[in-house]
């Protein structure tokens, strides 16, 4: 272990308050205060996380005026046929109209029959397991078997696939984690609202920036993007913090994204 760099990992995590969040999909969770508010546009600024950071905001303003301030009423009233018109001009991306309307549908097929995401999450979740990885890819094959229901059987368009990968099959899921991180955490940034699962078991959300700089750090020898990737950086962090090593996430991506000196 470097002591130079657990001083550095140390100093970034406390630097990036809850006043630099900003830009950062994670300040959406911040306006409410309710436990399924914040879960519902916790898992949507996810899913819309990725790609440049001003259209993720965008993306995240334009829905929040359609929910109106209530997330969880919205979800759990949603009609395809009353309320699909008011997504059917969006588009994030690889997102049409209708992989957001899909997604709302899956959402509100969730409320209705589990009452939450941590509800369905934790369906697949064991203490035993060293990690998320399988319960990741149950609780995402679980999305997109609502989605099936949604459709009335239809093929899932490629949208929705990318909506919730499998870490089984090499995706380094980054936004599935960076929602977990969300949920699981809880400090200044992180909400911290499931409790049931110790922070130990995350893994790093990682991106093209956290990639660059953990590479730059040494935190891991992979090329590419993947799970892997994901891991083996989670496992060289645990050095530094072995009960909570994600907690150095924001502020790695942040330093990336900001073209910021580590």
């Amino acid at each position: 272990m470097s002591l130079s760099l657990k001083r550095k990992l140390d100093y970034h995590y406390r630097y990036f308050s809850k006043e630099k969040i900003s830009p950062d999909p994670l300040e959406f969770l911040h306006k409410y205060s309710k436990f399924e508010d914040i879960e519902i546009i916790g898992f949507l600024a996810s899913v819309f996380a990725y790609g440049n950071v001003k259209q993720i905001i965008n993306i995240l303003s334009e829905i929040e005026k359609i929910l109106s301030g209530e997330p969880y009423n919205f979800v759990l009233n949603f009609n395809n046929k009353k309320d699909g018109k008011y997504f059917s001009n969006l588009k994030h991306r690889f997102y049409s109209g209708e992989d957001i309307i899909s997604l709302f549908g899956i959402l509100n097929l969730v409320y209705s029959n589990y009452s939450t995401l941590r509800d369905l999450f934790l369906l697949y979740y064991f203490d035993d397991e060293s990690n998320l990885k399988s319960t990741i890819s149950c609780f995402s094959q679980n999305l997109l078997h609502l989605c099936d229901k949604c459709n009335g059987g239809s093929t899932y368009r490629s949208g929705i696939k990318f909506m919730f990968p499998d870490p089984l099959k090499g995706s380094a899921c980054k936004r599935m984690n960076l929602f977990l991180r969300w949920m699981v955490r809880k400090d200044e940034l992180d909400l911290g609202l499931w409790s049931e699962i110790p922070t130990h078991k995350l893994i790093i959300p990682v991106d093209t920036h956290v990639a660059r700089i953990c590479r730059e750090l040494k935190l891991t020898k992979s090329k590419n993007v993947s799970w892997i990737m994901a891991e083996e950086i989670t496992q060289n962090l645990k050095k530094y913090d072995p009960i909570d090593p994600v907690k150095y996430d924001f502020a790695i991506c942040h330093i990336g994204m900001r073209k910021l000196k580590f």
